[in-house]
């Protein structure tokens, strides 16, 4: 089993723990703009694909300690929000601050705050029964739309779902207890409306080009005249940001590949958003995070940075250009040996390419952002030394980027 360290905000003030007296005192609480006591934190937590599930989370227990990276405590990180940040700026990772969103970007920081028993709250409950994942996924989708991505959707709370409520609190200023179903139902309304909507299975869908399977080899994958999808639902999947298992799930009995199908799917709703200025990859977060021209935070994504055996960049570069839709390159004496392979190759573009649908080239030869084939595993493996988003975020983060624009590696 692997831990993975979640992370998530939470703001407190003195004379709130009145408020939180009250069953309901989680819902969609907002977080004051200028508030010193705010602090952030991480949740040490077991995070396994198949024990995600957790029915309690004991919010005293979560805030013993600030950040914990490899084991070191560090009180508040710029690059979670402590201050606004722009690309002229160092990070500061010593300091805390409010999410506040009118603050200047060089004003400081506040001072480190410890906070008392009286300012802990009392425990979340997770949503229980037989519409708990109906329930988590909608929260999911909440996230979403606000730019706080969770990753896939699949009714699972998680490492992916903690660092995006997180980064929900930062770019709305609120806090929303997944638990609340009224809470949820209200915010939805607000920004779009409910969280699922039918969807007609066209002739479209069923019948564009499809392969039967993809090869795990390169000389194999460069063989092909694509890299498609290998299903309908596949294709349904990448398109509506939905795990597979889970879209089936919630469609018990449907035939994908019968055009009229109606099918329960996710109603993303997104917003126009606004351009993206600076990209921090934050890899012990695993979560690329994108800000626009104010030091606002714009968008965060799950993300898989870099392994151990191919590191990912480190200190600053460049965004140089964006392919949609790419061929792959392969070239063992440059990048990494993919099992016998020690020729060049080239793999075709596709939805399943080694690199998605989305090539964001850095000004650090060979090293990029991009997508992936395999959208479930993102921010819960390991990557040849690139920046692997899913691809439905990499193809936003691409319109919202352009070249010039700074990527931060931090560690």
């Amino acid at each position: 089993m692997r831990n993975f360290c979640c992370y998530a905000r939470f703001a407190l003030v003195f004379g709130l723990s009145a408020c939180l007296q009250s069953t309901t005192g989680w819902s969609a609480t907002l977080l004051p703009s200028t508030n010193p006591h705010q602090f952030f934190e991480a949740i040490n937590a077991t995070n396994d694909r198949n024990s995600d599930q957790r029915s309690k989370r004991s919010l005293p227990s979560i805030r013993k300690n600030y950040f914990r990276v490899n084991g070191q405590q560090q009180v508040g990180n710029a690059t979670a929000g402590g201050r606004q940040i722009t690309s002229k700026d160092n990070l500061d990772r010593t300091t805390t601050g409010s999410i506040d969103r009118n603050q200047s970007k060089h004003q400081s920081a506040t001072s480190n705050y410890v906070p008392s028993a009286e300012d802990m709250a009392p425990a979340i409950e997770m949503p229980t029964g037989t519409g708990a994942k109906d329930q988590i996924a909608a929260y999911q989708i909440l996230l979403d739309r606000a730019g706080a991505s969770p990753g896939a959707i699949d009714g699972r709370l998680g490492s992916n779902v903690d660092k995006a409520a997180a980064a929900y609190g930062e770019i709305t200023g609120k806090f929303l207890n997944p638990a609340d179903l009224a809470a949820i139902e209200a915010e939805l309304n607000i920004t779009g409306g409910p969280a699922f909507k039918e969807y007609v299975i066209t002739n479209e869908d069923v019948g564009r080009q499809f392969v039967a399977s993809i090869p795990s080899d390169y000389a194999e994958k460069a063989q092909l005249e694509s890299m498609a999808y290998t299903s309908v639902i596949e294709m349904l999947g990448e398109r509506l940001q939905i795990d597979e298992a889970f879209l089936k799930e919630i469609n018990p009995g449907v035939n994908f590949n019968q055009p009229g199908s109606v099918i329960k799917v996710p109603n993303l709703r997104k917003p126009k958003r606004a351009k993206v200025n600076y990209i921090i990859a934050d890899k012990p977060r695993k979560q690329v995070r994108g800000y626009d021209a104010k030091g606002l935070l714009v968008v965060a994504y799950p993300a898989t940075i870099g392994s151990s055996d191919t590191p990912s960049p480190s200190g600053t570069v460049q965004v140089k250009r964006i392919a949609i839709n790419p061929n792959y390159t392969y070239n063992p004496r440059i990048n990494f040996k993919q099992g016998n392979n020690e020729q060049i190759l080239t793999i075709p573009p596709g939805p399943n390419g080694p690199v998605g649908t989305v090539w964001i080239a850095l000004s650090k030869p060979t090293y990029g952002i991009h997508g992936t084939p395999d959208p479930s595993r993102i921010g819960k493996t390991s990557s040849h030394g690139c920046v692997r988003l899913t691809n439905w975020d990499a193809e936003e983060l691409a319109k919202l980027v352009k070249s010039g624009v700074v990527v931060q590696f931090t560690e």
